[in-house]
């Protein structure tokens, strides 16, 4: 009977587990879309400004060619134009002779951030996390959060949960607005509790309920989602 119980209980853990990783998947991909948008809006606003009227107009142009690659290639899942712009083509450089070249000004950081997008997208998530790391995050306040999110994605994908959970609590609290900050306090509960740790789960998902008050129109963009409140309960001893 005990060994009937003990099999019973094992086989519950197993069906908890995956149905977490199914949760942080359909997150996961959620927040990599958003986090994406307001990096090509947001992106695009810095490469074009930070350069405008310098010496400095090649880097410019260059920069400006390879975010047109990367939007297209984000518009049409195409692993060609991902490859354009990371490694440029026969006339344009991509992100990483831009990061290379110009690393010390702002677009050259922008393009090491891209240039993780990117990698990230052609499922090479060790030169994603290694590029998304080069990214200096402490350097302009609207794009730091998205970035810290993003390099957080890859640390999970790679399997190193705590660095994961730890960068995007780090995300959230960087970005302190309803519309970021409650998808990588989520997400990190969804890791945490894939890792077992429901109590640790809880604490974000509670800072959610009570930071945030206008979480609910979160729920307009995510499918199944029904209120912090399930999430809550689900993680209570």
């Amino acid at each position: 009977m005990a060994d009937t119980r003990k099999n019973q209980n094992a086989a519950e853990t197993q069906v908890a587990s995956a149905q977490n990783e199914d949760a942080l998947l359909k997150y996961k991909n959620l927040i990599i879309g958003g986090v994406v948008a307001l990096l090509v809006c947001v992106g695009g606003y810095f490469a074009w400004n930070s350069f405008a009227g310098s010496k400095q107009e090649q880097a410019s142009t260059e920069m400006a060619k390879a975010q047109e690659y990367f939007m297209n290639a984000m518009t049409t899942n195409d692993s060609l134009l991902f490859e354009k712009a990371l490694n440029g083509d026969s006339i344009n450089a991509g992100f990483l002779t831009i990061a290379e070249n110009y690393g010390s000004t702002k677009a050259g950081n922008l393009a090491s951030l891209y240039a993780g997008i990117c990698y990230a997208s052609l499922g090479n998530m060790e030169e994603a996390a290694k590029r998304l790391d080069q990214f200096d995050a402490e350097d302009d306040a609207l794009i730091s959060p998205a970035a810290l999110g993003r390099l957080g994605n890859a640390k999970a994908a790679l399997g190193d949960l705590d660095g994961a959970v730890a960068l995007l609590v780090k995300a959230a609290n960087k970005a302190d607005n309803n519309s970021l900050s409650p998808l990588f306090l989520i997400q990190a509960g969804e890791i945490l509790e894939s890792q077992g740790k429901k109590a640790e789960a809880l604490k974000l998902y509670e800072q959610v309920k009570a930071d945030y008050t206008d979480f609910q129109q979160f729920s307009e963009y995510v499918q199944g989602f029904n209120g912090i409140d399930n999430y809550i309960e689900r993680v209570k001893e």
